[in-house]
């Protein structure tokens, strides 16, 4: 594993017509590029995690999982506008060498796929074996695709949409009002609406989990109780879990990114935009997913001319991407290994 910082100086042109004026992409590296240039995986991560795919979704990418490095090259980037090194509203901004905080530009899913480019021209990689992302991740990975084309081989989209829902912004707005309703939210330091983003991932569990999860997970041992239940402790201490990882301000403007998901824009409409991805590509649902509901990732399936649907069984709604390693797995090796292997 290497944890590496590409600096791009000539800055990047955003899609609202404003400039980063330099930026920063702290990345993540597994295994070894081979002589072929045949074994890229490339990871988009999903809203709160960072560029260490090994260690947010192990099980499935590791050592000994089925993405490993001694079959594949990995890279797993820092998204823009998240907390993880790369840049985003913590940062110094070069006009001012102050942190950027509130003044912070608004980022579209494909800003955050030029700055994947950028990183990809850097390393030199002339195609990308396996692009695959979820949720967020999911998002950045279809447009990435759509711009990729002769440059990737296969595309794995899991519980994500091709524009983002009215359920889905309005639950994010929900979220940003916690923030807004944070009295510190106005100031311009690290920890302003920290409170206000505990409330936020609260809010955000409800639409990542079921009733059937909590049900399993969250019932009481004691008879009888009356106050202090595991459910309430549980939403507490996700909030503060969060909160001692991450700040408001990555979450306000990563939300914000995922609102403004459209596919379409400027390209005809959502089904002629599917319909220019020529790679062969997996969408995968996640059966019971509350957030991206499993008719979203149909309707990709559906428009991308080389793609085939499966669907993920789990009482863990959208976070069973993250969960379902055993089942994720099955369906990779039957689309990256079996079906190459009979197509031969």
């Amino acid at each position: 594993m290497n944890s590496n910082c590409y600096i791009h100086k000539e800055g990047l042109e955003l899609e609202s017509g404003e400039c980063l004026k330099e930026l920063e992409l702290t990345y993540h590296t597994y295994g070894e590029y081979n002589p072929e240039k045949n074994n890229v995986i490339w990871v988009c991560h999903a809203l709160t995690a960072n560029s260490d795919v090994f260690d947010w979704w192990a099980g499935l990418f590791g050592e000994e999982d089925f993405f490993n490095p001694k079959d594949y090259f990995i890279v797993c980037d820092n998204t823009l506008a998240s907390c993880y090194g790369s840049t985003g509203p913590l940062s110094k901004n070069p006009d001012n060498g102050q942190a950027y905080y509130h003044d912070f530009p608004h980022l579209s899913v494909r800003d955050l796929t030029a700055a994947h480019e950028l990183l990809r021209i850097e390393l030199g990689i002339e195609k990308i074996h396996t692009l695959i992302g979820s949720s967020l991740g999911g998002m950045q990975a279809l447009e990435w695709a759509y711009n990729l084309n002769g440059y990737l081989d296969h595309l794995v989209f899991l519980a994500s949409n091709a524009q983002h829902s009215p359920w889905g912004i309005a639950f994010n707005e929900s979220q940003r009002m916690a923030i807004a309703n944070d009295s510190t939210w106005k100031e311009s330091n690290d920890k302003a609406g920290l409170n206000g983003m505990r409330v936020a991932r609260s809010i955000a569990l409800l639409s990542y989990r079921t009733y059937a999860t909590y049900d399993h997970s969250q019932q009481e041992n004691e008879e009888g109780k009356v106050d202090d239940y595991r459910a309430s402790s549980y939403q507490r201490y996700q909030g503060e879990k969060l909160a001692r990882r991450f700040n408001a301000y990555a979450y306000w403007h990563l939300s914000k990114i995922m609102d403004s998901h459209d596919m379409g824009r400027g390209r005809n409409g959502l089904v002629s935009a599917l319909s220019g991805i020529k790679s062969r590509t997996l969408v995968i649902g996640v059966n019971s997913d509350q957030i991206f509901p499993i008719q979203e990732q149909r309707f990709i399936a559906d428009h991308i001319p080389k793609a085939e649907f499966l669907e993920i069984n789990s009482i863990y709604g959208h976070d069973g991407f993250l969960l379902e390693q055993e089942q994720l797995t099955q369906v990779l090796k039957t689309f990256l290994i079996d079906n190459n292997s009979n197509e031969q």
